[in-house]
């Protein structure tokens, strides 16, 4: 019998078409998030998309109209993405919206730029940084709610959304892993003039 080791069986896994994922989910069964955790299987949105098959409803939804939608519309292209993304991580889990049921959901933290410039190296590297220039500011993200109002002093999360991980690990990666897909889903881009 051929023995893997869990970098071996990643490398196969990730390197694999869909025939090959498949058989190495059925062979692993309830082992696979032993052997190849969703974090090393789900490292980008093309990723997100094998884990889940062309069939699955989110891609879809996606495929239908991605073409449509030009950079005009970076926005709904992203929260499109950002559903495929939160189903693939979550291995079916899906919330259900009950009293007492905890989701977890990619938060990001408003600085300014003097925070930003009191940061080490380390630190900058271990966030992504999002800066307003106004003393009062707000982003209705539809993730989470930020709102900040004299240099970024408050902020609230009263709005969620149905893009909610089973754990604070996987909201966490995915807040990190994906950084640029959730800022084209939350923020306006700069168009020529403002640039």
């Amino acid at each position: 019998m051929l023995e893997l080791d869990k970098d071996q069986l990643a490398s196969l896994y990730m390197q694999g078409n869909a025939a090959v994922r498949k058989s190495l989910r059925e062979m692993l069964g309830e082992r696979l998030n032993e052997e190849i955790p969703v974090t090393s299987r789900v490292r980008t949105f093309n990723d997100a998309i094998e884990e889940l098959g062309e069939a699955h409803e989110a891609v879809k939804a996606y495929r239908d109209i991605e073409w449509k939608l030009g950079k005009e519309h970076k926005d709904l292209l992203a929260y499109l993405k950002l559903r495929i993304i939160t189903e693939a991580l979550n291995e079916g889990w899906k919330p259900q919206f009950t009293e007492g049921e905890r989701r977890w959901y990619a938060w990001y933290e408003l600085l300014t730029k003097e925070e930003m410039d009191a940061m080490s190296d380390k630190e900058k590297e271990e966030r992504r940084v999002v800066g307003r220039a106004n003393h009062h500011a707000y982003a209705y993200g539809g993730l989470v709610y930020a709102y900040a109002y004299n240099v970024s002093s408050h902020s609230n999360t009263n709005f969620g959304s149905r893009l909610a991980f089973k754990s604070e690990e996987l909201a966490e990666y995915a807040g990190k892993q994906f950084a640029e897909i959730y800022a084209d889903y939350c923020f306006i881009p700069e168009t020529p003039a403002e640039a």
